[in-house]
C-alpha cells in the first residue's frame, strides 16, 4: 500500500512511520474469503461520498443480511435504491469515489471497502481499491433487537446551517459516531469514532470538538483532512431510528495543552459545521446497548 502525502505527514508527526509501513503492506484490493463471509451477514454500513461542491457526507445504509456482498474478489454490491438514499445517489453521480465502512456492533468487527462506485437502479457496484479489517477499539457493543416497518413511520427531514438545541443535546450524549473524509487522488473513506458519553463537545451551534485516540497508526482520516478539510459526520439514534448528518470542515489540533481536556486524547479535531441534515424515522433497525469498549479512556483497558 502506498500512503499519500497527508497520511505520511501525520504518521511522521506522530512518530509511527515504521508501524504504519508494516500495516500498509497487508492492504490491497482483494476481498479475501474471510471478508466475503463477513459482508454477507451484515446489516449496517456507512458510506462516504462527495457532492459537486466538494462537501463530504457520511450516510447510513441498512438492509437484510446480504444487502452488502462480494460479487467477486474485487467487486462489492450494495443493495439500495436512489429513493431511499437520494443524497448518496446524487453524490455518486457527481463523484464516483466511495468509502464504505461495514460494521458489526455486536462483535466489534469492522471492514473498510474503498473504491469506485457505479449507481444502478437497484443498488451500487463498488470496484475495490482498498479492503481491510480495522481493530475493535472504541466500538460499543450493541445488539440488534427489532425491526420496525418504515412504511408505518413518519419520515421527516430537517435541513439547517447550525445545530438546534435538541441536536446539541443529542450530540453531547453520544458514544459513537462516524466520520467521512476525501482525498482528491486516493478517494473517499469512512471511519468509526467511539468513546464514553461526553467525548464529543459542542462548543457552539456551529462548532464541535472531539478527541483523536490511539488507533491503527495509518491515519487514513487525519491524512485526508491534512490535504482536504472537508468532512462529514454521522450520528445515529440507535433506539429510535433517526440520523443526524453534518458536513463541514475539520481541523487537526496538535496543541498538547488543549488535548488534556479529554482523557486519553493524543490530539483533537475541531469541526466547523456548514450544513445539518436530520432525518427521523429513516432507519427501521433498533439496537439495544450492550457495553462500552474497554479501550475507552477511563474504562481501564
Amino acid at each position: 500500500m502506498l500512503y499519500h502525502s497527508g497520511e505520511l505527514a501525520v504518521q511522521a508527526r506522530a512518530g509511527v512511520q515504521a508501524e504504519a509501513d508494516r500495516l500498509g503492506k497487508s492492504i490491497g484490493s482483494i476481498i479475501k474469503p474471510t471478508a466475503q463471509d463477513f459482508l454477507r451477514h451484515q446489516r449496517l454500513a456507512i458510506a462516504s461520498t462527495v457532492e459537486t461542491s466538494g462537501r463530504v457526507w457520511a450516510s447510513l445504509l441498512t438492509g437484510e443480511p446480504g444487502f452488502v456482498q462480494a460479487v467477486d474478489e474485487e467487486t462489492v454490491w450494495v443493495k439500495t435504491t436512489p429513493i431511499n438514499n437520494e443524497l448518496l445517489s446524487k453524490n455518486l453521480l457527481a463523484t464516483d469515489e466511495i468509502g464504505l465502512l461495514v460494521i458489526d456492533l455486536s462483535t466489534r468487527r469492522r471492514l473498510r471497502v474503498n473504491g469506485k462506485a457505479k449507481v444502478q437502479s437497484h443498488g451500487i457496484h463498488i470496484q475495490t481499491n482498498q479492503v481491510y479489517f480495522n481493530c475493535p477499539k472504541y466500538i460499543q457493543v450493541r445488539h440488534l433487537e427489532t425491526e420496525v416497518p418504515t412504511l408505518h413511520q413518519a419520515h421527516q427531514t430537517q435541513r439547517t446551517e447550525t445545530l438546534t438545541s435538541d441536536q446539541q443535546h443529542w450530540i453531547i450524549q453520544v458514544d459513537t459516531f462516524f466520520i467521512a473524509s476525501f482525498h482528491p487522488e486516493s478517494g473517499a473513506d469512512a471511519s468509526h469514532r467511539g468513546g464514553n458519553p461526553g467525548f464529543v463537545k459542542v462548543l457552539n451551534a456551529s462548532k464541535l470538538l472531539f478527541p483523536d485516540y490511539s488507533g491503527n497508526n495509518m491515519f487514513n482520516t487525519l491524512g485526508n483532512l491534512v490535504i482536504n478539510p472537508n468532512a462529514g459526520l454521522l450520528f445515529i439514534d440507535f433506539e429510535h431510528g433517526s440520523t443526524l448528518q453534518l458536513t463541514g470542515k475539520a481541523t487537526i489540533v496538535w496543541d498538547a495543552e488543549r488535548a488534556v481536556e479529554f482523557a486519553g486524547a493524543e490530539r483533537l479535531i475541531e469541526f466547523q459545521i456548514e450544513q445539518v441534515l436530520e432525518k427521523t424515522g429513516v432507519n427501521s433497525l433498533r439496537w439495544r446497548f450492550g457495553e462500552y469498549s474497554p479501550f475507552n479512556p477511563g474504562n481501564g483497558s
